[in-house]
């Protein structure tokens, strides 16, 4: 009796823990609160109007797919789309070949945290500012760059009133703003690679191209599809360096699909015809994320 009694005190109390879930609901109501309110109810409300007619002044009216049978036949909107490719060509495709050889210089030459913060320095400076600064340095007139071309004998360029040279300008400022910060995530990735697949391929003979080739780019792709869906995603959305310089000219040459939405709603006061440009876009965006999701396989680490 006794030693049942003692195995009975012994026993661990078990303790009744307090339900978290109302502190859990407390902590992700601000979070939950603005996603309903500036993304999810947005987004419903824009596909609403998407089926209307509806400039602010009337009530919406609903003309169910008209907005996008005009889109369909509309040039201006097929320019633009292709005026935004271009965009998105240019920009992705130099700022990350920059960005990589940035990144894998930081991990072969030096570590130095005060080189990082000077690498993102440019993407501190908001779009408006870097917009307007190389408005100036870029000025056919006045701008630095062209005097210095007309100094060592060359002709100015017209950057921003030229056809050819202006998308190519715009999506190249966008790349000095940002390469900093893609190069940042590229150089993380970097260092989760193990030395000892360098040191492995180095006793075999592999050169830094080999290893490069071999090693680095396999083992980045996760990275590496990352930042391209994450650019790709921002670059489509482009508006204000094009905004605050070409306004969309010369001839629409620079008129990108955000230019052409936000002419529509605030310039034309369209805002049905706008919003069924903006639901384009995002479908657009949602069929190239996924397919570059696929394609790159950007789930998968070659680690494991």
């Amino acid at each position: 009796m006794s030693t049942a009694t003692t195995s009975t005190r012994s026993a661990p109390t078990r303790r009744r823990h307090p339900d978290d879930t109302k502190l859990a609901l407390l902590f992700i109501a601000p979070a939950s609160v603005g996603l309903l309110v500036f993304l999810v109810w947005p987004l419903l409300t824009g596909i609403y109007y998407s089926f209307t007619e509806y400039t602010t002044l009337t009530p919406p009216t609903w003309v169910g797919l008209e907005n996008y049978r005009a889109m369909l036949t509309d040039p201006v909107f097929w320019n633009s789309l292709k005026v935004t490719v271009l965009y998105v060509v240019i920009n992705i495709g130099v700022q990350t070949v920059v960005a990589l050889v940035i990144a894998v210089l930081m991990q072969r030459l030096t570590q130095s945290t005060i080189l990082r913060s000077l690498v993102l320095a440019p993407y501190l400076v908001s779009n408006v500012v870097a917009a307007i600064v190389f408005l100036w340095i870029l000025d056919t007139q006045l701008g630095i760059f062209n005097i210095f071309l007309q100094w060592i004998g060359f002709d100015p360029v017209a950057f921003w009133s030229s056809e050819t040279w202006v998308i190519p300008t715009v999506a190249l400022v966008n790349v000095w703003r940002h390469m900093g910060y893609t190069a940042l995530l590229l150089f993380a990735g970097l260092q989760s690679i193990p030395g000892h697949l360098y040191e492995s391929a180095r006793t075999e003979g592999a050169g830094e191209i080999s290893l490069f080739r071999r090693i680095t780019l396999p083992l980045l792709r996760p990275i590496l599809a990352l930042v391209l869906i994450m650019s790709i995603i921002g670059s489509f959305q482009v508006f204000d360096t094009v905004s605050v310089t070409t306004q969309g000219g010369p001839a629409d040459a620079s008129k990108v699909l955000q230019m052409y939405i936000y002419e529509n709603a605030f310039g034309q006061y369209q805002f049905g015809y706008a919003a069924a440009l903006s639901m384009a876009l995002l479908v657009i965006l949602m069929v190239i994320t996924f397919a570059q999701y696929r394609m790159t396989r950007a789930g998968q680490s070659d680690l494991d």
